[in-house]
């Protein structure tokens, strides 16, 4: 087992580990801003797994993984508006249409891509975003291999960390967005459209997870396999409310799920005692861990998962 503590070891490790993270990372900061606005979306996880089937469709029918990420974020935005009118719309449990979207997008990908590629269980190759190694970042020691050699939408999902941050802690749309997930009588009472405000902030959640479903297929790996998300969308949830509802803290705590994903395959590879089956157990055993300690110290918005309908203002 000294192959652990060796250097090329812990430098793939943490690689993999930032690779592992991206999706995940990228579906929590889309779930934060629906969370921020009131809405709970347990429905990402759908997203991500019909975004990561659409981005190889738009991949291998136009040739451009660009298209293919484009068709994932299209994909994505549709199930938040559908999750949206339901929800916000027609007052529905947030729960209960979250879990019907997550069994509908689990029967619609398995249908649509047996019936794009037959049954042979996984698409052939498409086009995908290649490493791209960033000039002089990537030659510094140890560091430079794990952080400055990723695709582009590995580095897309860190740079929307601060991006994310800035606009719902510094700016007037993320003021509003967190009014109408704490005080959403409040904040109608101040001229605050609450049902657009949780359409939009769900909707780009939406677009996110189908983002986070494009690294999948189009950054991981260049095929689409059934069920692909794997529960990543739990995961993602999960990270949420680790992070605190905070985007920094989302991204430590995908990094960490990452990591410990990333340690499970690589034990497979080099032990023989444990079964494998026990192995991959590891990222959900260290989320469950990770939501047990947080419980009675989280905070979530006050009116997450509660409907809000204008006309029982003054009620």
């Amino acid at each position: 087992m000294e192959v652990l503590f060796t250097s090329d070891f812990l430098i793939n490790l943490f690689s993999a580990g930032v690779r592992l993270a991206a999706p995940l990372l990228m579906a929590a900061l889309g779930e934060i801003i629906a969370e921020r606005s009131g809405l709970l979306n347990i429905g990402i996880e759908g997203a991500i797994l019909l975004g990561a089937l659409f981005a190889v469709f738009g991949s291998d029918f136009s040739g451009s993984p660009w298209v293919g990420a484009l068709s994932a974020i299209l994909t994505g935005a549709a199930l938040g508006l559908v999750f949206a009118f339901i929800t916000v719309t027609l007052g529905g449990d947030q729960v209960v249409t979250g879990t019907a979207i997550n069994i509908l997008a689990l029967g619609l990908s398995t249908y649509l891509f047996r019936l794009a590629y037959g049954l042979e269980g996984f698409s052939h190759e498409v086009e995908f975003f290649r490493p791209l190694a960033i000039p002089l970042l990537s030659e510094i020691p140890f560091i430079g291999p794990i952080f400055f050699k990723q695709s582009f939408l590995v580095y897309l999902a860190f740079i929307f960390v601060p991006v994310v941050a800035y606009y719902l802690f510094r700016t007037m749309w993320g003021l509003s967005l967190r009014a109408a997930g704490d005080h959403p009588r409040a904040a109608d009472t101040m001229g605050i459209n609450v049902a657009r405000t949780r359409y939009v902030a769900v909707t780009i959640g939406g677009m996110l997870a189908g983002l986070a479903g494009s690294i999948l297929t189009l950054s991981h790996l260049n095929i689409f396999v059934e069920n692909i998300s794997a529960g990543r969308g739990f995961i993602a949830l999960a990270a949420v409310v680790f992070g605190q509802w905070n985007p920094a803290g989302a991204m430590f705590s995908a990094l960490l799920f990452g990591i410990a994903d990333a340690l499970q395959l690589r034990l497979q590879t080099i032990s023989n005692v444990l079964p494998y089956q026990l192995l991959a157990t590891i990222p959900y055993i260290l989320t469950v861990l990770a939501l047990v300690g947080v419980v009675g110290r989280a905070y979530p918005p006050k009116a997450l998962g509660k409907p809000y309908l204008r006309e029982e203002r003054g009620s």
